[in-house]
C-alpha cells in the first residue's frame, strides 16, 4: 500500500475545514496510508531565514526513497487526469508539500520531482490542504475506474 505523506504548515482553525480533511482522509484510507504533518509555522524576521529554517524542517520528514511534489505557484498545472497518471507512477512513498504563508524555499522546491500549481488564482491558505486531500482521492478513483471522477 501507498503511502501519501502531506506537509503543511499550522494547524487548520476552522472546523468545516478540518470536517473536509477528515472526510477526505477516511476515503483515502482505502487507497493509501495518508499521514498528515503539521509543522509549526516559523515566526522570523527576515523572511528568507524563515523560510530557511522551515525547509530544515521540512527536510527533516522526507525520506531519500519518497518522490516530492511541492505546491508552488510557479509549478507546473495539471488536469486531475494528469496527476493521476504521475501519482500512478511514482514509488511506494510520496510526499505533499504545502509550504507556509511565508512561501516555500528554493532548496524544497529543488528537491521536488514535481512541482505543482493548483491554479493560477489565489485560494485561502488553509484551503489548500483540503484541495490536496481532494485531488489525491480524485486520482486514486480515476486510477482505479470508479466514478467518483466524471
Amino acid at each position: 500500500m501507498r503511502t501519501i505523506k502531506l506537509i503543511a504548515f499550522g494547524k487548520l482553525k476552522e472546523p468545516y475545514l478540518r470536517a473536509a480533511c477528515e472526510e477526505y482522509q477516511k476515503r483515502l484510507s482505502a487507497f493509501c496510508k495518508l499521514e498528515v504533518i503539521e509543522l509549526p509555522p516559523v515566526e522570523h524576521k527576515p523572511m528568507a531565514q524563515a523560510l530557511e529554517l522551515e525547509a530544515k524542517l521540512v527536510l527533516s520528514k522526507i525520506s531519500k526513497q519518497a518522490s516530492v511534489a511541492a505546491l508552488c505557484i510557479e509549478g507546473k498545472g495539471m488536469s486531475s487526469e494528469q496527476f493521476a497518471a504521475w501519482l500512478d507512477g511514482q514509488p511506494s512513498e510520496i510526499v505533499l508539500l504545502i509550504g507556509s504563508s511565508h512561501g516555500m524555499h528554493e532548496a524544497l522546491k529543488a528537491q521536488a520531482n514535481l512541482r505543482l500549481s493548483m491554479s493560477s488564482m489565489t485560494f485561502p491558505h488553509q484551503l489548500a490542504r483540503v484541495m490536496v486531500l481532494e485531488q489525491v482521492y480524485r486520482a486514486f478513483s480515476i486510477n482505479c475506474g470508479r466514478k467518483y471522477h466524471k
